[in-house]
């Protein structure tokens, strides 16, 4: 930002005009509201998405049941399943039809990704669902909800900061492009022979 350049306008100088002055007060606002309003504006915006998102994150741990599922036996691979020879150890998943019983009580079967390397008939684990049984993703922590909270605020911060910014440009633009339209009605009224030697006289 141009703003701490922009302060030798305020030197007492014969040649100093008043764009440059009133630059220089533009310079110097915009500068202070990205110092001040920018980060309150952040501040404000990263503190409702920590509450909605904390909210969220209530909402989904009574709605979701960690359950128990008993695998019944391995399926085929699907072609949108991961490689394992590039997956990851947390990646290596396995499809398996298995069979889980809700929260409430239902009884449940189906197609589901086991976090199990090679599952064998009979094996147990664990995966979320509803209060009635169905699959859902696994709920969002509260550590991930600050997180994206966080993010939401700084994102708030740059943009107000880049608003202002812009603000102080087009200003700046425009009393440039008074400046230079003020130039052009003196040399017109100056005349075209305007430094010819004999003119005016």
């Amino acid at each position: 930002m141009r703003a701490i350049s922009g302060l030798w306008r305020w030197r007492r100088n014969p040649l100093r005009r008043a764009t440059d002055l009133a630059e220089a007060w533009v310079g110097l606002v915009a500068l202070l509201l990205i110092l001040v309003v920018g980060p309150v504006i952040g501040a404000v915006v990263g503190g409702v998405a920590e509450d909605a998102l904390q909210q969220s994150v209530r909402d989904q741990r009574e709605s979701r049941q960690l359950v128990t599922a008993t695998v019944v036996r391995k399926l085929d691979r699907s072609p949108l399943d991961a490689d394992p020879e590039t997956s990851t150890g947390r990646d290596l998943r396995s499809r398996v039809l298995a069979d889980w019983t809700g929260p409430d009580g239902s009884a449940h079967h189906g197609s589901v990704m086991a976090d199990l390397q090679s599952p064998h008939r009979g094996d147990h684990f664990t995966l979320w669902t509803d209060l009635r049984g169905s699959l859902a993703a696994r709920p969002l922590d509260s550590a991930t909800a600050t997180t994206h909270a966080v993010l939401a605020g700084i994102g708030a911060a740059l943009l107000t900061a880049g608003a202002l910014e812009g603000g102080r440009r087009l200003a700046v633009w425009r009393m440039v492009r008074r400046r230079y339209a003020r130039w052009d009605q003196a040399w017109d009224s100056a005349g075209p022979d305007w430094g010819r030697t004999g003119t005016g006289s």
